[in-house]
């Protein structure tokens, strides 16, 4: 597919996650914008992966979301790609519905290979699953996301030492580095300081891109691509603005786990063309 085709995509996925979360007033639409642009370009272009769900993954490449707070983009991907119906998104955050306001895999919603309501645990599951793709001779990758506030979990560094010390080099991890999380920007509650010092001082290559501009997040994930089976893991560390799309919600930690009102998504849908239909 190409950029001005995942763009319209993205345009799309937009529009289903504000009308997801509107729709029970509940959910978190910042995040789940900002990283819209990578996981359209992950899931329309980059992975090789089956929609006939298989848990195990084998042959294919595998996604760990390990930031689940932002399970409406990873639903209406899923969905728009073929995973289960688009009608399905209509029934998010409800009683018995398979779209959990976290992914959980006893739901056995197709795509959801991890349960991540709890952060910090996605980077442990992505090592394992590419060293399990490594032991078993199975040349395909494991892609990961996280939120750049969760890094402030002490399990992530464990796992980051632990992939460099293994040579797990068939994994690509993602930083949805945004500048926010729930209580306010992360500099505020805890400095980050350099990842990129930080996760080279670890053993891991390291590359950057705008995970908002479609044309460089698909030269981003070919170019982490060719860094693969050099003996390290690799870490994108993508910069994206909480609630891109949406000019009311861009670039604040307010619209991290809120709803918008009538008036609001009304707003909110005049800014992002229909491409692919409402569900």
């Amino acid at each position: 597919m190409d950029t001005s085709k995942l763009k319209e995509t993205a345009s799309q996925i937009r529009r289903d996650i504000v009308r997801m979360v509107h729709a029970v007033q509940s959910g978190h639409p910042g995040g789940s914008l900002g990283c819209a642009d990578f996981l359209t370009a992950l899931y329309f272009s980059e992975m090789k992966h089956d929609v006939k769900f298989k848990m195990d993954g084998v042959g294919e490449d595998v996604f760990i979301l390990s930031n689940g707070h932002i399970s409406p983009v990873f639903y209406s991907c899923l969905a728009r790609s073929g995973y289960f119906p688009v009608a399905e998104l209509s029934t998010f955050r409800k009683i018995n519905s398979r779209l959990q306001g976290h992914p959980t895999t006893h739901e056995q919603l197709p795509g959801v290979r991890m349960s991540s309501g709890s952060l910090g645990q996605g980077l442990s599951v992505a090592a394992g699953v590419a060293l399990a793709k490594k032991l078993n001779n199975d040349d395909r990758i494991v892609y990961s996301l996280h939120g750049d506030g969760e890094l402030d979990e002490g399990q992530n560094w464990e796992a980051i030492l632990f992939a460099a010390h293994k040579k797990i080099d068939n994994l690509i991890i993602t930083i949805d580095y945004n500048g926010q999380q729930i209580d306010g920007p992360t500099n505020e509650v805890l400095g980050l300081g350099s990842l990129k010092s930080k996760f080279e001082a670890f053993d891991w290559l390291v590359t950057e891109m705008d995970g908002n501009n479609m044309d460089e997040v698909v030269a981003g994930l070919a170019k982490a691509r060719t860094m693969l089976g050099k003996g390290k893991p690799v870490v994108i560390l993508m910069k994206t603005v909480m609630g891109k799309g949406i000019d009311f919600m861009e670039g604040t930690h307010e619209w991290h786990g809120i709803a918008p009102n009538d008036d609001q998504l009304k707003k909110a849908l005049d800014q992002l063309p229909e491409t692919l239909g409402d569900y």
